[in-house]
This record gives structure tokens, sequence and C-alpha cells, in this order.
């Protein structure tokens, strides 16, 4: 259960710890006290998407810590472990969430820091909203398919998977179907683009570097009359008197002395005995490298007309001969294509009509399982109404293949395939014996939708094991009878779990174990929203004000004792006692 949540400069809210029971507790107060807030706060807990805005005026940034305690056997630590985060020996989970002024967020769970994904699988499994206006969900009949998944998940969960899996390969291989009948138009125009490139490439003989090393011999070619000259200059200076005579002069004149002062000439006599060595062999050098060189006008022209060829084709195909190589390489791999199209269509069609038949064989079971868990959802869902002052409203799941005039041929029928199945699921009730059966989302007032999905969650309740249950005004749209249904409704949930709704609604209020006050209230300059825990008396003044508004009479106070009193007593008869 959450056992504390704590909340500092989120909106109006400026910094307030709020402690919690087991049981069902109630968030009442004014219109624009800051009610929701709470329930934001929770949100982004469980991992709603944070933003600068909620960041209170003034601040650098919101922050909210929630304090959860759960059993040892709860399946969120196993999912802790799967996550590589830390659990407490105390079984007590810890989620941190701040979010800065500038829109940055940041997550912890027992202190080890989280991302939004992993924060989103952790709360899911702690906190369940029911939104303000998520009842109208149910006016969409694209929504009902995914409630009846949820309702039937371990049966139809493994089926589903398996036939999304086979749905991924089925369309994989259409869209590479599409794309291949789409290029037949073009497809011999490109042949015979694709046979001239690999032909002017392949008469061309290239090979890897070579362009590299022709620019290398156009430079020596070009200079080679040049660097005839220097090199016999060098050779003639080094051999001559004034290069390896003069050297060998020093060391002669220093031979005759070193015995005087061997320790300081000997290093020096060395010296001019290596740099004789290195210049007889860079004299050597110069001689072999000048019989080497190439005086070869028709070589360089040979030269300059490789390059110019190799140039044009650069320019078409790739910056160097490796880059027109692989070019040459992808442009023969689709000509083969091109030229096997024909084989290759034909196989892909086979191909794509036994992962076709596969994937239909997949829905159809999938689907069996689905009618399955439909009348049960449908068979439950009329059972829960039935103590929400719906009893003889009548509910159905219908399910039905959906018609498409260019899909397969099924059981008789055109039918689309999607990546949810080969059917939908759509919601039908009658509120009143004798009526047909109509779509939910054009004869359910408000509050007829508000108890539907008060009557989901309910029954969604005792399969998830989700220990918190946030309702934000579930009661919206109904009053008397059908308001105190909800109450004894919300009441009885938080046998299996605890809960929390925001209302307006006296008779939801006093059936709550724990109700809490929601008011602004001014420090200094400023407005601030406050929650404080109320006891009997505080109670009675509050549901007081729920009742008669502005003007609170004494009867209106007896009116609320009453009430309490009255609610109590439901809570402590058999029928509705269990906490």
């Amino acid at each position: 259960m959450l056992v504390m949540l704590s909340i500092k400069n989120l909106a109006v809210v400026e910094e307030i710890d709020v402690y919690f029971h087991k049981g069902f507790h109630v968030l009442s107060g004014e219109t624009g006290a800051g009610k929701s807030i709470i329930i934001d706060a929770l949100g982004l807990i469980a991992g709603s998407r944070g933003s600068a805005e909620l960041v209170r005026y003034g601040n650098d940034k919101a922050e909210m810590e929630a304090l959860f305690e759960l059993r040892g056997d709860h399946p969120v630590w196993d999912t802790m472990s799967r996550l590589g985060i830390q659990g407490t020996a105390e079984e007590h989970l810890v989620i941190r969430r701040e979010v800065t002024a500038s829109g940055k967020s940041t997550a912890r769970i027992n202190g080890q820091l989280v991302n939004l994904t992993m924060l989103r699988e952790i709360g899911e499994q702690l906190v369940n909203i029911h939104g303000q206006h998520e009842h109208q969900s149910l006016m969409k009949p694209e929504r009902h398919l995914s409630l009846l998944d949820t309702f039937g998940f371990a049966d139809i969960n493994p089926l589903k998977i398996q036939y999304q899996q086979q749905y991924t390969d089925y369309a994989k291989i259409e869209r590479e179907l599409r794309d291949l009948q789409e290029t037949s138009q073009k497809t011999y125009q490109m042949l015979d683009l694709y046979r001239f490139q690999l032909e002017e490439i392949s008469s061309a003989g290239l090979e890897i570097g070579e362009d590299e090393l022709l620019q290398e011999e156009r430079l020596r070619l070009s200079h080679s009359e040049k660097m005839m000259e220097a090199i016999v200059g060098g050779y003639h200076s080094i051999n001559g008197d004034g290069g390896m005579g003069s050297v060998t002069v020093a060391i002669s004149q220093l031979e005759d002395v070193t015995r005087y002062d061997s320790k300081a000439l000997d290093p020096i006599l060395e010296q001019l005995q290596s740099a004789f060595y290195q210049l007889e062999d860079a004299a050597y050098q110069l001689r072999s490298y000048r019989e080497n060189i190439e005086f070869n006008p028709g070589r360089l022209e040979e030269v300059e007309t490789r390059l110019n060829q190799i140039s044009g084709l650069r320019r078409k195909y790739g910056d160097n001969v490796e880059e027109i190589l692989t070019y040459y390489e992808k442009i023969q791999h689709e000509t083969d294509l091109l030229e096997n199209k024909d084989e290759r269509l034909a196989e892909m069609i086979e191909r794509r009509d036994r992962l076709r038949d596969k994937l239909l064989q997949t829905g159809e079971k999938l689907s069996k399982v689905r009618r399955k868990a439909a009348d049960e959802l449908a068979s439950q869902v009329e059972a829960e109404l039935k103590h929400l002052q719906m009893e003889r409203t009548s509910l159905r799941v219908n399910m039905d293949y959906i018609d498409d005039a260019n899909g397969p041929e099924w059981n008789g029928r055109h039918i689309r395939i999607t990546r949810q199945g080969i059917d939908n699921a759509e919601f039908l009730i009658s509120p009143n014996p004798g009526e047909p059966l109509r779509s939910l989302g054009k004869i359910a007032s408000g509050g007829e939708l508000s108890r539907i999905m008060l009557a989901l969650k309910s029954i969604f309740a005792r399969h998830d094991q989700v220990p918190v249950l946030v309702f934000d005004e579930v009661d919206t749209g109904v009053s008397g009878r059908a308001a105190q249904s909800i109450a004894e409704k919300l009441f009885k949930l938080s046998a299996d779990c605890q809960v929390f709704s925001i209302t307006h609604l006296p008779q939801v209020a006093c059936m709550a174990d724990h109700q809490y006050l929601i008011e602004k209230h001014i420090v200094g300059d400023r407005t601030a929203t406050r929650v404080t825990s109320l006891h009997e008396d505080g109670r009675v003044d509050e549901l007081a004000r729920m009742l008669g508004g502005v003007e609170i009479t004494e009867k209106t106070n007896h009116h609320a004792h009453e009430m309490l009193k009255l609610a109590e007593a439901r809570k402590d008869s058999s029928t509705y006692a269990v906490h």
C-alpha cells in the first residue's frame, strides 16, 4: 500500500507530507483547491511524463516522493530484480521523482537512478489511476478490444504474442512484395542503365589503390629531367673533393693526433668516420636511383590517359577506385535481382500466402479465446452493475471480423488483418428490458459510462494485484441511490487494495475509512494547497459543506452526522464488512 506521499513545489502545492492507511480514502474540497494535483503527483510517481509547467512559479524544481509497503511475494519485486533495481529487507519501496523548471526529469527507486521506461514498468504494478474523463474512452469501440484483452490476459496474451510475431513476418513480406511490384514499370529502364554502368566499370579493369600509384608515377615522370640534374649534382658533390674527400682528409689528420688527447678527440673521430660511411652509402643510393630514372614521354602519356579514364569514372560512381568498385558490386546485385524479378515475385507471393494462412489460423485461435473471454466479461460486468443501480442492464461484447473488400477471404468473408487480430470487439448495452442491444457510445449516459467503467475496474482489480487504485471523480453524472451504490462499490474494492477517490458527493465521502480535506490558503502573498486528515468532527463539517454549500445550518450538520452513522453501520454489516 501507499504509506506516505511527499510533494514539494508542484503547481500550487508548496510542501506537504501526507500519510495514508489501509482501506478507502476520499479527497474532498472546493473546486480548484488542488485535489487533482495529488493525483498528478501520484501519476508522476508512476511514470507519467513531467513538464516545466508543473513546477511551482519561482522555484527550480518540483519534488515528489512516495513510500510503498508491499508483500514479499508481490510481482513488483521480480520486476525490480529483472531490471537490476535493489529491493529492501523491510519490503519497502521508495520512488522519488524530480522535474526541473527547464523540463528535465529524473527518477529514483530505492535511491537508484532509473529511466522513465523502467519507472513506468514499476509504476503500473503499483498504481492504477482512473482519470477524470477516462470513462469517456468507453465511447470509442477501438478501446474495447484492449479492455477485453486486459480481462482475459492469462489466456489471451500467449496467443496474442504468437500472433503478433507472425504478423510482423507477414507485414514485412507484404511491404517487400509491394515494393517489388511497384518497381516493375521501371525494371527494364533500370536494367539497361545498370548493364551500361557494369560494362563501363568492368572494361576499365580497375584495381584498388591504382589511382594513388598512378598519381605518384605521373609526378615522377613529369619531373624526371629535373630530378636527374639534382641527383647527378648531389652525387658529384658527395663523391668529389668537397664531400667524401674532405672527410677523408679530416679523418687522416685526426688519426695522427688522437693519441695526445684521446678522451676528447676519439668521439669526434668516430663521428667523422660515421659521416664518411653515411656519405658513401648516400652516394651509392643516388647512383642506383640515377640508373633507374626513366625518361619516357610515352609512358607519361599512358599514365595521363589512364588517370583521365579513372577521373571520368570517379565523377560518376565514387571518389576513389575503392568506392567505384563498391558501387559496381551494388548494381551487380541489383541487376541480379531485377533479372530474376519474375521468379522472385512468384516465390514471394507463395511465401506471403503461406505466412498469411498461418497467421489467419493463429488469428482464429485468438478469436475463439477472445469470444470465450467476451462472454465471461459480459457476465461479470452485468453482475457488478446489479450493485450499481443498473440491475436491469444487459451488456454484450460483440466480436466480429472487420470486413475489407481487398482483404483475404476467410470463412466466406473478405476480412482485414491487423496487428491486434482478425476481429474486433464492441460493447453493446440495453439499459432497459425490451430494448435492443446498441453501441455503448451511442446510448449510454455519462453516469452509466462511469458505472460501467467502475464495474470494469472492479473486475480488473481482482486480477492484476495493483495495490493502489485511484479514481478521479468516477461518480461524475450520478446522484442519489446511484451515488450510494458507487460509494459502496469503492468501499468493497478497498478490501483487496488501497482505494483513493476524489469526489464532490457526500454519499461517497461518508463511506470512506479516511477523509482528507484539500484547501487553499494564503501564505504571505502566495497561494498554497494544504491537506488535512479529518477526524469525526472535521468529517461532519466537511460533509455538511458538501451537503449545504455556503450556508451550513444545524439541520445540515445533523444530516451529515447521520450520514456518517449510517455509513458506519453499512460498513459494519455482514454485507459490507470488508476490513
